[in-house]
């Protein structure tokens, strides 16, 4: 793995069952010099589940993201090989990292992804909507009028969306896109991959209804649009939220 210059693996991790981890992720893992973490507390669970014991650097999340790049580019250009983690699944998808490759594209530092899962491509397989062309859309915005804005431009979209949405704005969200789109086919997958997964497919305002009527809502969440012309399923899988 050593080379005369630095080499930056963007390795994806579990984003919950922990079997789900490459060998060559581990591989890696054990073998670079260091690790960049979105968030060094749930990184260190993961890395103790395998026993691997390895240096961390100062964590890169949003809000720092900018200010940190020029520090670990320093550390590549003297041969550091290093891997960047986030805290589940795939670094730069709706997590930080964007800025790094950018510099170290620039840099001429070698880049080696060691790809696995993500939530996104999870629940897109599972959905039950067409796969051949999708739109991933990130987070929605969390003000009313941006995210008004934000579904009222995404339902001119005629392919499959992909969105990440937290459990204490699902409610908000799903009310807007009830108010825009009340119709469209949608799937609900909660805690992919963990013990209490659940994958919930309707319309979008049966999913809101099913929602407003449990005490609570917990867990990661990624929300599935089929296309308009897809006839909604309503098998509900899984245990409640």
């Amino acid at each position: 793995m050593k080379n005369a210059t630095g080499t930056l693996y963007i390795v994806a991790t579990p984003i919950g069952n922990l079997e789900d981890i490459t060998l060559r992720a581990l591989r890696v893992l054990k073998e670079c010099d260091l690790i960049i973490a979105e968030d060094t507390r749930r990184s260190r669970q993961l890395l103790a589940h395998y026993g691997i014991e390895k240096p961390f650097e100062r964590s890169l999340y949003r809000g720092v993201e900018r200010e940190r790049v020029e520090y670990f580019i320093e550390k590549l250009k003297a041969g550091a090989q290093i891997a960047l983690i986030c805290d589940a699944g795939t670094p730069l998808i709706s997590d930080p990292g964007y800025g790094l490759v950018r510099r170290a594209i620039a840099e001429n530092i070698s880049i080696v992804p060691i790809p696995g899962p993500t939530a996104l491509i999870t629940a897109l397989i599972v959905s039950g909507f067409p796969t051949e062309s999708f739109v991933f859309a990130g987070v929605p915005p969390k003000k009313p009028k941006a995210k008004r804005e934000f579904f009222a431009h995404l339902s001119q979209e005629p392919r499959t969306i992909v969105l990440y949405e937290s459990p204490h704005r699902v409610l908000k969200t799903l009310e807007v896109m009830a108010e825009i789109f009340p119709n469209r086919p949608l799937a609900l997958c909660r805690e992919l991959t963990k013990m209490h997964e659940e994958i919930v497919r309707g319309t979008v305002q049966q999913i809101l209804d099913n929602l407003r009527a449990r005490p609570t809502i917990k867990g990661e969440i990624t929300l599935v649009l089929g296309p308009m012309e897809t006839r909604p399923q309503t098998q509900q899988l899984g245990e409640s939220l």
